[in-house]
């Protein structure tokens, strides 16, 4: 029996999403039925990688022109406006926008340099203030008003790490920057909320994971008793994404991470 397409005939756009956590997301909003623009930084990597999404998606001719690509750096101010002004060139409006995109180069804090903690704030938190606001913008202009937009952040936001001094406070940043949106937005039925990934393996952390020392201790922490697959982030982002599932919520802080936060506490 074929699962429920829940997000049928809704248009997605979401930053990042060719690789790890966005392209898991953009490939189950694609299941359910939704129309999905990808953004990514236009290398030729990133292009092949989104031409496998195709395939993966069941083929061309299976999906048709419901997946595109649009590339550009988040960090640059522009890249928003022009991500969401090819959604709606191409099908009239925006209902979901998810700010996805981000960068983190495990090192010690003493050893982060000006560069590295500037090209980590300005893609993973400025990156996401220009990108929602253009969404926003759209949102509420459109007819009838209104969509939902998901901004990941991280379990990060709420507890510290020793190599991650750059990238924490751009994930704690991100959750205050949604929870602010729902209190500016909701006049416009704009909702917003965050997803807050555990120790997921993604090409961020991959190293790490493949230390059987080291992914047995991550595991030893997690009640669940293993690490997360970008996939576990793809029901709680449709959850989201869905007017029916979750029309009410807004202003939230969805942990997902097999329980990790609340053993730490």
């Amino acid at each position: 029996m074929a699962s429920p397409q829940l997000l049928l005939s809704k248009t997605m756009a979401i930053t990042g999403g060719v690789t790890g956590i966005g392209r898991a997301i953009a490939l189950s909003y694609l299941s359910h039925g939704a129309n999905v623009a990808v953004n990514h930084l236009g290398d030729e990597k990133s292009h092949s990688e989104f031409q496998s999404m195709i395939s993966e998606a069941g083929g061309q001719d299976k999906i048709g022109d419901r997946l595109i690509e649009v590339v550009g750096d988040v960090g640059d101010p522009k890249t928003g406006n022009r991500l969401i002004g090819e959604v709606v060139k191409r099908w009239g409006r925006l209902d979901v926008f998810i700010s996805n995109a981000g960068i983190c180069e495990f090192k010690e804090f003493l050893d982060i340099t000006t560069d590295l903690w500037t090209s980590t704030l300005t893609t993973n938190l400025t990156g996401a203030f220009h990108t929602i606001q253009s969404a926003a913008q759209q949102m509420r202009s459109q007819s009838p008003p209104g969509g939902s937009i998901i901004g990941i952040s991280s379990i990060s936001a709420l507890v510290g790490g020793a190599r991650q001094a750059h990238y924490t406070p751009t994930k704690a940043g991100i959750l205050s920057l949604i929870q602010s949106c729902a209190c500016a937005l909701g006049q416009y039925n704009i909702r917003c909320n965050a997803l807050l990934p555990g120790t997921i393996k993604t090409q961020l952390n991959d190293k790490d994971l493949e230390d059987e020392e080291k992914r047995r201790y991550m595991e030893g922490r997690i009640p669940l008793g293993r690490t997360g697959t970008t996939q576990d982030l793809a029901g709680p982002a449709v959850f989201l994404g869905c007017e029916a599932l979750s029309g009410y919520v807004t202003g939230a802080q969805l942990l997902v991470d097999g329980g990790l936060f609340v053993n730490l506490q």
